[in-house]
């Protein structure tokens, strides 16, 4: 029987999709990772189903909208729903599992995974497989819980070999010396970077200064025109900030620096695959989990609603034996596709309650079928835990929340005022179309303005265009109204066996 291949899904944490030269950045920020597009498939689009760590997360394990499995905030993966997902699949199918860094799932890394290496944003909580901290990394984790989760203004004062990437790289190295060398594995490669506290050493810091940068397109603008939650975000970060123009640059060159920190361990990890003979027997996925504004509407980090600095994100997929596709836009994919397409690849059935579909034709050179053309047509994202909007009028305060204290020394952009409510978004061709739970839309033409600043949505020469969106919106909220738990008596469930919905499937 011929050995299953072993995948590698390497994620960064809040990397946006257009920040690198393959994207059609002016800034080589990571080379290694445009080099190995091109060598596979670089999806121009690619979107994430919730602008935010853990529901994305879950979505990649169980290919389930964060609606189904219900791990709706980052502070809820208890309530995580499916019946199996990416470990249940892989350990049943003989693979040995592997994290290396980040987990920020509903699984626990030292219970369900063979080797444990998990790191947390600041290093904290080391999983058992991770090498001894010495004096400098005790240091190193001191410096970083200083930063207040926030940035680090001047040089981090540690070697590169200390950072997190690093750290996790090397995890990984070991483990692929140290695993069972007859099974095929599973590694998931996560990187907490470029997430804040923006901070990093030299070479990196001085690699982008901050004069360097692209001004940004969104500076200045009327944040009423985004609505409330762009307001309140903003005001928030201004009260954290303070009267420094100086410090978003800053900010945005240490992330600009993160980037290639994180590029270079990327490049050492395939590097690594090839000294040990495994490169062309590995399947490796490189994606993040969302997005960062890094600038755009004068914030950092996430919150508020659906916007494309959030929710588009990168995803580069090598498949030994596959032709490479370099970089291509012939199809919308999403996280919650990634278990369907390893199974496609892997030849095997999909669980009840996935919700995702196979991208395999998109990876094959091949012209799309015609019957297929339909389910890669547009992509769906979503946001919030339910309920009303919270406002200013609430005697709720952020440091009764917890958002920040009453100094404002610190900020968590995901907090009850940006993750209230519902809000969806619909992206298809060039056009993008987000809706709230109260009616209130907003509508882009993405070619013409990419920043999302001209809202279309009450423009009557636009109104055929906003009905069919709001079509497909509705079309994809049914069609991810969840399955399970699946009819008890005498129902079948008609599903295509690689969830395609529009194609005429006989079962």
């Amino acid at each position: 029987m011929k050995k299953r291949p072993n995948i590698i899904i390497v994620m960064a944490d809040q990397q946006r999709h257009d920040l690198r030269k393959a994207a059609g950045y002016c800034l080589d920020t990571m080379p290694r990772l445009d080099a190995f597009g091109r060598e596979g498939t670089d999806f121009s689009l690619a979107y994430t189903p919730n602008p935010t760590c853990g529901p994305a997360r879950c979505s990649m394990f169980t290919g389930r909208y964060p609606s189904a499995h219900k791990v709706r905030t980052n502070h809820n993966m208890a309530d995580a729903l499916y019946e199996k997902d990416i470990l249940d699949i892989l350990k049943e199918n003989g693979y040995e599992t592997a994290l290396c860094g980040k987990n920020h799932t509903y699984r626990d890394p030292a219970k369900d995974f063979d080797f444990d290496a998990e790191t947390g944003h600041l290093g904290e909580e080391p999983g058992r497989d991770c090498e001894p901290a010495d004096e400098t990394m005790e240091a190193f984790r001191a410096y970083m819980k200083e930063t207040h989760f926030i940035d680090g203004p001047e040089p981090a004062p540690f070697p590169a070999e200390y950072e997190l990437p690093y750290r996790n790289t090397s995890s990984l190295l070991r483990f692929l010396d140290t695993r069972d060398h007859e099974k095929p594995f599973f590694a998931w490669l996560s990187f907490a970077e470029p997430h804040n506290p923006y901070q990093v050493p030299e070479p990196y810091y001085s690699m982008f200064p901050p004069e360097t940068l692209p001004e940004i397109a969104t500076a200045g603008m009327d944040l009423s025109l985004k609505g409330p939650r762009y307001v309140w975000l903003k005001q928030c970060w201004d009260k954290v900030l303070g009267d420094d123009p100086e410090r978003i640059r800053r900010m945005r060159a240490n992330y600009h620096g993160m980037l290639r920190l994180i590029d270079d361990q990327f490049g050492r990890m395939l590097d690594g695959l090839k000294a040990r003979g495994l490169y062309d027997d590995t399947i490796v996925i490189y994606l993040s989990d969302h997005g960062d504004y890094a600038g755009e509407y004068g914030m950092m980090r996430k919150g508020a609603d659906l916007p494309e600095v959030l929710t588009h994100i990168p995803l580069v997929i090598r498949v030994p034996g596959m032709k490479a596709q370099g970089r291509t836009g012939t199809g919308f994919v999403s996280i919650v596709d990634i278990l369907p397409t390893l199974l496609d690849l892997l030849e095997l059935p999909l669980p009840a309650g996935i919700q995702g579909k196979s991208f395999l034709p998109l990876l094959s050179g091949e012209a799309l079928p015609e019957e297929l053309k339909t389910d890669f047509s547009a992509v769906f994202s979503e946001s919030g835990f339910g309920g009303l909007y919270f406002n200013e009028k609430d005697s709720l305060t952020p440091w009764e929340e917890g958002a920040t204290d009453e100094a404002w020394s610190r900020f968590d952009c995901l907090n009850t005022w940006t993750q209230c409510g519902e809000v969806r978004m619909v992206r298809k061709g060039n056009y993008k179309l987000q809706l709230d739970m109260l009616g209130k839309g907003y509508l882009y033409d993405l070619e013409k303005d990419p920043q999302e600043v001209q809202d279309l949505y009450d423009d009557p020469a636009y109104a055929a265009v906003k009905t069919e969106l709001l079509q497909e919106l509705a079309s994809y909220i049914l069609r991810t109204m969840d399955v399970l738990p699946v009819p008890r008596h005498r129902y079948h469930v008609k599903l295509d066996p690689k969830h395609y919905w529009f194609r005429d499937t006989v079962i």
